[in-house]
């Protein structure tokens, strides 16, 4: 397996990956899928912001994961961290796409001068935590019943990892 940057190419495929998360899991707080001008647009405003989106590639060059990440709150103050987005495509699930992409992601926003990455996963998500956890992720909050989706209250973990120990801010 591959990673790389996505290119537009890429853009069905990490919609269909998307919109899989979207319909059968419980790690996009949506209900309805995209399409692929929705994809455009996020793909031309990561772009814009300078942010990376990556992609796990199979042999067949085919799209079996991707990450990125953006801004975590719109303020200047919080300009050093940024909340990220990890997707397996279903059938990848359990063989190391997550744990490839993460890594690449970290080492990626470290290079691009960030301080902190924040994960934002439903609590019932235990790979996701046990992913981010190997990955030295800490959990620094629980928020009970702040979503929904099929049908039931859904909690949110919040985890982080500090790139950058130094407590001087630039």
């Amino acid at each position: 397996m591959i990673i790389r940057d996505a290119v537009p190419a890429d853009l069905p495929a990490i919609r269909d990956i998307f919109n899989d998360a979207v319909l059968n899991t419980t790690a996009i707080w949506m209900d309805a899928v995209v399409d692929l001008a929705n994809r455009e647009a996020w793909f031309a405003a990561r772009a814009q912001q300078g942010y990376p989106i990556l992609v796990v590639v199979d042999e067949a060059n085919a799209v079996v994961g991707y990450a990125s990440y953006g801004d975590w709150r719109p303020f200047d103050g919080f300009c050093n961290t940024v909340e990220h987005s990890v997707y397996v495509r279903s059938d990848q699930r359990g063989k190391g796409v997550g744990p490839l992409l993460m890594r690449a992601l970290i080492e990626r926003c470290k290079a691009g001068g960030k301080h902190v990455m924040v994960a934002a996963i439903e609590s019932g998500n235990a790979a996701s935590i046990r992913l981010h956890e190997r990955l030295g992720f800490i959990t620094t909050g629980q928020m009970p019943q702040v979503g929904r989706k099929f049908g039931r209250w859904l909690d949110l973990t919040f985890m982080q990892l500090i790139l950058t120990p130094e407590r001087s801010a630039p």
